[in-house]
């Protein structure tokens, strides 16, 4: 005898263990955090075209970087997944049976059909890569997540109204169910990699926009650098003893990545302007100073 098909409340505890056997929670939370973390630095520093895989990232900077692309897509991803299974109960519970059937006619091809249309949306996006939606966009994730929700949904309605078709076999309803749950996270996955890297687009742009208010740079050098860059200066000192020979103005240092120093002119153009990356080491110093600060003919 056919064994009723396994709901929510008893499939998804199944799938869940199953994979916490196989991916410590620690981990899976340090995956999130470092693939996050990669996106964010990568959509950042690609602004000022600088291939991020140049730079000596340590971990720790990855994974705190991942916070900004890991908090706003959960918390939104918690909080409509709240009001979906609120008004879910509300439709199964506390809506009379003449009125739920009339909003499950409408309620159920709608689902199907928006679900079906947005996985297909995805994966035409994603075998194009991104020829539909965008290199580097969150939608086609969040309509792969979206749409097997929907489309499960819509099954799960249907088979509550008809029980004696949804009967199936136990195994089939956990493959059913740990294969939506594989879909819904490889689609919030993809979606959040996409806001990272978004997010950390935005954060070059806003920096881009303070260039000119953030304190110069001054960098100091044993020897000539040979720094050819529109809007920076180099200046040799006439003492024949000093230690650091050389001084470029004009400069403003947008981050420390590993041993590295990335560094912009302030009238840095995204469309024409050169980013400098200096190594951090002991023939190079650096000074900092408000706008217009700078001692003219200090070395």
């Amino acid at each position: 005898m056919p064994v009723e098909e396994l709901g929510a409340r008893d499939a998804l505890p199944r799938v869940l263990k199953v994979v916490g056997a196989i991916v410590a929670p620690t981990s899976l939370l340090t995956g999130l955090l470092f693939y996050f973390g990669r996106s964010r630095g990568a959509g950042y520093y690609r602004y000022f075209h600088v291939n991020a895989t140049v730079l000596d990232l340590s971990t720790n900077d990855v994974l705190v970087a991942g916070v900004d692309g890991l908090f706003v897509p959960i918390s939104v991803a918690c909080s409509l997944a709240l009001v979906a299974l609120w008004l879910n109960r509300l439709l199964l519970t506390r809506m009379p049976d003449g009125a739920r059937r009339r909003v499950l006619r409408v309620l159920v091809p709608a689902a199907g059909t928006v679900g079906a249309g947005l996985m297909t949306l995805a994966f035409v996006d994603l075998f194009t890569d991104g020829a539909v939606l965008g290199v580097n966009s969150p939608t086609g994730g969040l309509g792969l997540a979206l749409g097997v929700v929907l489309s499960l949904y819509a099954v799960r309605l249907v088979r509550l109204e008809s029980p004696v078709a949804g009967r199936r076999p136990a195994g089939g309803g956990l493959a059913e169910w740990a294969a939506a749950f594989l879909l819904v996270s490889i689609g919030l996955f993809w979606a959040a990699g996409g806001y990272a890297f978004g997010v950390g687009t935005g954060g070059a742009s806003t920096l881009h926009r303070a260039l000119p208010g953030v304190p110069e740079a001054v960098l100091y050098s044993e020897r000539s650098l040979s720094l050819v860059v529109p809007g920076v200066t180099e200046v040799r000192c006439a003492d024949p003893d000093a230690a650091y020979r050389f001084r470029y103005d004009g400069l403003r240092l947008v981050r420390r990545a590993g041993d590295q120093y990335l560094l912009l002119p302030a009238t840095w153009n995204r469309d024409t302007g050169v980013a400098v990356l200096i190594s951090r080491g002991a023939g190079i110093r650096l000074e900092f100073a408000a706008p217009g600060q700078v001692r003219e003919g200090a070395c």
